[in-house]
C-alpha cells in the first residue's frame, strides 16, 4: 500500500473504493474517519457496521456489535491486540469530530478521546413496526427511531439531568476536567439542581457542597437552581425546595413521554408520569452535560399487574414491599419494572410515585406506569403537560408477568437489613422499638402525613416519633390541612410527637452527626424511608424496619411493631383514598 491510498469495506456491504488515505465517503455516516498522519490513523465508528480501514501504517478493525470490542491488527507485529472499548458512537459528518487515535508507533493502541453523536431526531410516536414495552418506546422516541428492542446499545437524546448536593460536585468537575474549565452545558433549561441531602447541618463540607453547586449554577445561567443559603430557617430561602425526587414532580418537571436521569438512584421516582427515568453515576452525568445524551442499554420489562380491590388498611408501601419480597433485592436487576392492572388506576399519583420509588430496591433499571387523566391532570395544575403518552402493546413482550390481587394482601415490613426481607407485620409484634420515622422520597409525601394523622388522632406516641416532610410544599400541607377539624401539625403535636423536621432528606441517608433523627446510637425504628442497609440512617448497628405510614404510626403508639389494624378501626366495606382524607 505504498501509493498513499486507502480501502474500505463493510458486513453489510460489498462495496468497495479507493480513496485518498484517510478519507471514507459521507455516506457512511463518518466523521474523518481515517486520517493518515505519519504513524497514527485517526478514525471514528461506523453506525453499527464492519469497518475495515487499511493504511500503509496500521490495519484497524472496528466492530460495533457487539459494543465494547475493538481488535487492532497492526501490520508489524502480525498478531491482533484486543483493547476495551468505553464508548462507542458514530458521529455524524455535519459535526467531524476526532474520536479516537491510535498509534502504531506503540506496542499498544493509545486512547485519546472519544466524542458523542449529536442529537438526533425525536419520534414522538414510534410507529409500531414491532411491538414494543412502554419503556421500550420511550428510549425508541429518545434515540429518535421507530423501534428498539431489549439487549440493544441506543444513544438517547436526554430531556432533563438532575442533581443534587451530594453527587453534583464531582459530576460538575467531571465536567470541566472533560469538557474545559469554560464548557457550558448542553442546555441550560434542562439542567435542575436541587440541594436535599446535607443541608442543615453545621459540617462544613457539606455546606461546601451547595456553595459548590451555587457557583456552577451562576457561571452557566441555569434556569432551575433551587438555592437554599439561610440554613437557620428554611422558609426565608424563596427557592429551596427540599427533596429531589418530589420536588421535581411538584414543580412540573416529570413529564410524560421524556427521558430523565438523575444522579440518585431513586430517580426512578418519576417513572409513575410514564417516562424513563433512572439514576446514573457522576462520569454518565458529567457526559450528559456536554453532550445531551447517553448510550442505554434497553432493558427488558418485568410487568406487575395489580388487580383487585384495594383494602382501607393497605398503601402502595405495602403493595411494593410485597413484590420486593417475592423477587428479591437482585429479582429485577437491570430490567424496567412497569406497574399496572385495575389498582394502579385508582391510584393518587402519589401513591403510584411510592410504588415506582423502589424499583431499584428491586435491583430495577427503571419503574414506571402507564400516564393517564390522574396524570394529567397533576400536571396540569403545576403547569405542564405530557410530552407524549405511550402504552405498552398488548403483543409486546415481557421477561416476566407477575399478577396480584391486592384484596388479599395484609400490612408487612421489611426487617433488617434489607428492603426484601418481608415478614408480616402482624407477625413481628414481638419486636420493641425506639423510635419511628415518618419522612424521606418514598414516605415523605403530603398523603404519607395524611395516613400517619390518620391513625394517630386522638392517640399518643408511646416513643420518640420524628415527622420530616420531604419538601417546603409538604410542610405546609402539614401545617394547613385538617382531619375532622384539626390541622396535620396540630393533630402531631397532640399525639406526642416531635416537631417537625426541616424539609429534605434528614435521617434518611444517615448524615453528619446533628442531622435530624440520625440514628446516633444502635436504635430500632420503625420507618417509612426506602432502605434498611446497616448504618444507612446512621448507626451502623441501628435496625431499620421498613413500613408504611399506616404501620409506622401505629408501631409509635404501641411502642413494638404493629399491623395498623390492631390500633385504628378502618373500614372493611370501601377504601379510603389518602389524597380524600382531608377535610
Amino acid at each position: 500500500m505504498s501509493d498513499g491510498h486507502s480501502t474500505w469495506s463493510t458486513s453489510n456491504s460489498s462495496t468497495t473504493a479507493t480513496e485518498p488515505a484517510g478519507r471514507v465517503p459521507a455516506t457512511r455516516n463518518l466523521s474523518r474517519a481515517a486520517r493518515h498522519r505519519e504513524s497514527h490513523v485517526h478514525f471514528a465508528l461506523g453506525d453499527g457496521t464492519i469497518l475495515r480501514l487499511h493504511t500503509p501504517q496500521v490495519q484497524v478493525l472496528c466492530l460495533r456489535q457487539p459494543p465494547g470490542t475493538l481488535d487492532i491488527d497492526p501490520l508489524s507485529p502480525p498478531e491482533p491486540v484486543f483493547r476495551p472499548m468505553a464508548f462507542v458512537a458514530p458521529i455524524p459528518l455535519r459535526n467531524a469530530s476526532t474520536a479516537l487515535c491510535f498509534s502504531s508507533s506503540q506496542s499498544k493502541p493509545r486512547f485519546v478521546a472519544v466524542a458523542a453523536p449529536s442529537r438526533t431526531r425525536d419520534v414522538p410516536n414510534p410507529q409500531v413496526t414491532h411491538p414494543m414495552t412502554l419503556t421500550e418506546k420511550l428510549l425508541a422516541r429518545g434515540a429518535g427511531r421507530d423501534y428498539v428492542k431489549p439487549g440493544e446499545n441506543v444513544w438517547v437524546n436526554v430531556d432533563k439531568l438532575m442533581t443534587h448536593d451530594v453527587c453534583g460536585p464531582p459530576t460538575i468537575g467531571i465536567f470541566k476536567r472533560e469538557f474545559g474549565q469554560d464548557a457550558t452545558v448542553w442546555d441550560r433549561e434542562r439542567v435542575i439542581i436541587i440541594p436535599d441531602h446535607y443541608i442543615f447541618t453545621e459540617d462544613k463540607r457539606a455546606n461546601r457542597n451547595v456553595d459548590t453547586l451555587r457557583d456552577f449554577a451562576a457561571q452557566q445561567n441555569l434556569k432551575y437552581f433551587y438555592d437554599i443559603k439561610d440554613l437557620s430557617d428554611f422558609r426565608a430561602n424563596p427557592d429551596y425546595k427540599g427533596v429531589c425526587h418530589v420536588a421535581l414532580a411538584q414543580e412540573g418537571h416529570t413529564r410524560s413521554g421524556e427521558i430523565l436521569f438523575g444522579t440518585d438512584s431513586h430517580t426512578c421516582n418519576a417513572g409513575a408520569f410514564g417516562m424513563f427515568a433512572t439514576g446514573i453515576g457522576n462520569t454518565d452525568a458529567g457526559f450528559i452535560l456536554g453532550t445531551g445524551k447517553l448510550l442505554v442499554k434497553v432493558p427488558q420489562t418485568m410487568r406487575f399487574q395489580l388487580n383487585g380491590d384495594m383494602p382501607d388498611y393497605l398503601l402502595a408501601k405495602d403493595l411494593i414491599l410485597n413484590i420486593i419480597g417475592d423477587i428479591g433485592v437482585g429479582g429485577a436487576t437491570y430490567r424496567a419494572m412497569e406497574f399496572a392492572g385495575h389498582t394502579i388506576s385508582q391510584f393518587s399519583m402519589e401513591e403510584r410515585m411510592t410504588l415506582c420509588n423502589m424499583a431499584v430496591e428491586a435491583g430495577g433499571k427503571n419503574g414506571l406506569i402507564e400516564a393517564d387523566d390522574v396524570t394529567e391532570a397533576y400536571l396540569a395544575a403545576r403547569g405542564a403537560k405530557p410530552t407524549a403518552v405511550f402504552r405498552s402493546d398488548e403483543q409486546a413482550s415481557f421477561f416476566a408477568d407477575y399478577t396480584y390481587d391486592v384484596s388479599k394482601i395484609e400490612p408487612v415490613v421489611a426487617k433488617p437489613h434489607s428492603p426484601d426481607n418481608r415478614a408480616l407485620a402482624r407477625e413481628c409484634s414481638d419486636v420493641r422499638i425506639d423510635r419511628a420515622y415518618v419522612g424521606s422520597c418514598t414516605g415523605g409525601k403530603t398523603e404519607d402525613f395524611l395516613a400517619a394523622a390518620r391513625v394517630l388522632q386522638g392517640r399518643k406516641v408511646s416513643v420518640p416519633t420524628f415527622l420530616v416532610p420531604a419538601t417546603k410544599k409538604v410542610y405546609d400541607d402539614v401545617e394547613n390541612l385538617r382531619i375532622n377539624g384539626e390541622t396535620l401539625k396540630e393533630i402531631f403535636v397532640n399525639a406526642g410527637c416531635i416537631g417537625l423536621g426541616n424539609p429534605g432528606c434528614a435521617a434518611c441517608l444517615g448524615g453528619p452527626s446533628d442531622t435530624f433523627a440520625r440514628l446516633n446510637e444502635p436504635l430500632v425504628c420503625v420507618s417509612t424511608t426506602n432502605r434498611n442497609f446497616p448504618g444507612r440512617m446512621g448507626h451502623k448497628e441501628g435496625q431499620i424496619y421498613l413500613a408504611s405510614p399506616y404501620t409506622a404510626a401505629a408501631s409509635a403508639v404501641t411502642g413494638y411493631v404493629t399491623d395498623p389494624r390492631e390500633v385504628y378501626d378502618f373500614d372493611m366495606s370501601e377504601r379510603h383514598p389518602t389524597e380524600t382524607l382531608s377535610d
